[in-house]
């Protein structure tokens, strides 16, 4: 598929056919996702594929809220129907001992000085390449959050280590309404660049 139509393409879809996902497809977007860009080449990520029937179910079961308007919503019915779901995970520490390496000199014991957390970044890179592949494959994806409170459980759950936090969870399949755009980009209109965009300086 041209690079522009994967772009074009690309959206959230949250229901999915039962048809299921083949597994080579699914190498492939993990295969993509490590080529993302990562500050200090550290890969200080990693990734929970879910790819089995049981797993997927201990998925939700783990992570989704105990109160009745969650547990019944459509989205969530909706969701549930994905064949495969990704975790994209990341690890300050890697990036903290990475960047007290010698290259680079900064201390073990002082917090990373960047303005924002490249760990939670370069993950989400990761994840969207998962996203633009999936497409490419002529599937679906649909990145979302897990819930905070979830997030204890859904570790003792698969026994993820401390040191990697979820950046969130990515379902991909086959869309059950392949094209058809649903959710908030049906009630909003997209930005036009001329409000998003400022050359060369932050002009009204």
């Amino acid at each position: 598929m041209d690079f522009q139509d994967v772009v074009r393409n690309r959206r959230m879809v949250r229901r999915y056919s039962a048809q299921p996902v083949d597994a080579v497809a699914v190498d492939r977007m993990l295969r993509n996702a490590v080529r993302a860009p990562n500050a200090g080449f550290t890969q200080g990520w990693a990734f929970l594929v879910l790819d089995r029937p049981e797993d997927v179910a201990r998925f939700w079961s783990s992570t989704t809220p105990t109160d009745s308007a969650a547990t019944t919503s459509r989205w969530l019915d909706g969701m549930q129907t994905a064949p495969v779901v990704i975790v994209p995970l990341s690890s300050k520490a890697q990036y903290v001992r990475r960047y007290a390496q010698d290259d680079k000199g900064w201390s073990e014991n002082e917090e990373p000085r960047w303005a924002v957390p490249y760990w939670h970044v370069d993950a989400g890179m990761a994840a969207l390449l998962v996203l633009q592949t999936a497409v490419d494959e002529g599937l679906g994806g649909c990145f979302f959050g897990l819930p905070p409170a979830r997030v204890d459980a859904f570790r003792a759950e698969f026994g993820v280590p401390e040191e990697y936090s979820p950046v969130g969870a990515i379902t991909i399949g086959h869309p059950e309404t392949p094209g058809v755009t649903t959710g908030s980009p049906t009630r909003r209109a997209r930005k036009h660049l001329d409000e998003v965009v400022h050359r060369g300086g932050w002009q009204a």
